[in-house]
């Protein structure tokens, strides 16, 4: 999956607010993606609920994910900002598909989703995450969570799926967009080479 992780003027420091709108709209698309992966490998998820449950846990990790990316750069009230904007700016894209898709006030919609992160961030907070990504259990949590969202036909091999490839691939897209994005230096743009005359 190609994602835009470049400002389109770069050279100057970007607030918060804007890393975070930035960011969510990187997430959201890792999450879809992620979740045609699944199904590409044979897991079922079927349209409806399942697959809303799949995209809720799946968001969730990848903003823990951000913010811990995020706390080695930010100060702790930028660190605030940017997951509060990128935290709201998800949960509103999820709740106008959701409320488009399967009915519920958006508000509600948006609501339940922001419990459901308090909830996780709280969880996720027992595991590590260094400068070389996260922990073993980190990773393993987020396996849990979707064990709980698949049929018990691919609940235990979803454990695996995750882990092994779509958290990996993941967190490294994550990782990569935001050392772009929070890179204030001007980009060096390619020379072109003149076309050959024959």
């Amino acid at each position: 999956m190609r994602i835009k992780s470049h400002w389109f003027k770069s050279g100057r420091e970007h607030t918060p607010e804007e890393l975070g709108a930035a960011v969510s709209f990187t997430v959201s698309r890792i999450a879809s993606d992620a979740l045609l992966n699944t199904r590409r490998a044979k897991f079922e998820v079927a349209i409806g609920p399942q697959y809303f449950a799949f995209l809720t846990e799946y968001l969730l990790f990848l903003i823990q994910v951000a913010d811990r990316i995020a706390c080695r750069t930010l100060s702790a009230a930028d660190r605030f900002i940017f997951t509060s904007t990128l935290a709201n700016r998800v949960a509103e894209t999820y709740a106008e598909n959701h409320s488009r898709l399967l009915g519920g006030e958006l508000g509600v919609c948006k609501q339940r989703f922001i419990d459901q992160l308090n909830l996780r961030a709280d969880e996720y907070a027992d595991f590590e995450y260094g400068e070389d990504g996260p922990s073993f259990h980190f990773n393993r949590y987020l396996g849990f969570c979707m064990e709980r969202v698949m049929s018990d036909k691919d609940g235990f091999w979803i454990v695996d799926q995750m882990m092994s490839i779509e958290a990996p691939q993941s967190v490294e897209m994550v990782e990569k967009t935001m050392r772009d994005l929070f890179e204030t230096a001007p980009r060096q743009t390619r020379a072109h080479r003149p076309a050959s005359s024959y």
